[in-house]
């Protein structure tokens, strides 16, 4: 099978398309035809050697891991999905190839492209993490006493710093259908954008904690930084606490009393068919800012980097 590979670390001129042998699926696991596969900063910061030789920890390497395609084989034990289905899902092993194994999947609903589907398992499990670790949950949504009022009760107001990026984007979607209010920063160019997914749009930058006090006059109940930058010494301000923030991009957030995600703390695979029924009913939507042939990855790669995107970048094949 074709498929992408680096044999060492650097800029996106390492990355070249090279002939392998087709993986066959262990037990518990599926193939699949690859149609789509999703960009994410994780995967440049991987190949430019920004995690220095410990990720990955051999070489050369198959980047990326979100894919979408059609199963063309099923593994051992493997129940409730069918050969030829439609899916989008976690690979192992490199997910930028003809063919790909699946660790993690969710049936892709009708109407999804393929391109859709390939950039939402990382974005998806990052802000569906991320809010269960908030209590933001699917199955309660968190219901906060008004104070001084025990008998009132409201869904949580949540801050997204980043509302405009991927996981910012997934999150203010999954938090709204889970009951909470939004307020998303994010630059004014996106601000419409935000309003039409159901957040309230405010501009990051000096200020931030008076303009979202201004928003929120009943207070924030609790806030996800997806960008870094610095916010979260202010985020820690708005909320009850400082752990009643999480950061995806802040590792030092344990300094100001917030806490960090990385998923070692465990992984919320299941929110995949959340966002999938979501989008279904047509509550949710990733819109993806370009496409490129698996054979242009490099420049993928470069405009990810750029940190100009809203969305997503997807390689097709």
């Amino acid at each position: 099978m074709k498929a992408l590979q680096y044999s060492e670390y650097g800029p996106s001129s390492v990355l070249h398309l090279v002939e392998l042998p087709e993986p066959q699926p262990a037990a518990g696991r599926i193939r699949v035809a690859v149609r789509a596969i999703g960009v994410n900063p994780f995967d440049w910061k991987v190949r430019s050697g920004a995690f220095g030789d410990t990720t990955p920890s051999r070489l050369p390497h198959v980047p990326h891991s979100d894919v979408a395609g059609v199963v063309d084989a099923i593994g051992e034990g493997v129940e409730g999905v069918q050969i030829g289905d439609e899916v989008f899902g976690t690979a192992v092993g490199g997910g930028a190839a003809e063919h790909a194994i699946l660790r993690e999947w969710a049936q892709k609903p009708p109407g999804m492209t393929f391109a859709e589907a390939a950039g939402l398992p990382n974005v998806i499990e990052t802000a569906g993490r991320a809010l269960d670790l908030l209590g933001i949950s699917k199955l309660k949504p968190t219901a906060l006493t008004t104070e001084g009022d025990p008998s009132a009760q409201r869904g949580p107001t949540l801050v997204i710093n980043g509302a405009s990026g991927g996981v910012g984007i997934a999150a203010v979607q999954l938090a709204i259908a889970r009951g909470a209010t939004v307020i998303g920063t994010a630059s004014e160019r996106n601000h419409e954008f935000l309003s039409r997914l159901g957040a309230t749009p405010v501009t990051y930058g000096p200020g931030l904690a008076d303009r979202i006090r201004a928003l929120a006059p009943a207070g924030v109940d609790r806030a996800l930084d997806t960008a870094g930058r610095g916010a979260v010494a202010e985020l820690v301000t708005l909320t009850p606490t400082p752990a009643d923030v999480v950061s995806i991009a802040d590792f030092d957030a344990a300094k100001h009393g917030a806490r960090v995600t990385d998923g070692s703390e465990g992984r919320a695979y299941q929110t995949l068919h959340e966002a999938a029924a979501l989008y279904a009913e047509g509550r949710f939507t990733m819109p993806v800012e370009r496409t490129f042939p698996l054979s242009e990855a490099a420049a993928a790669h470069d405009l990810s980097e750029s940190g100009h995107v809203r969305g997503k970048i997807v390689l097709t094949l």
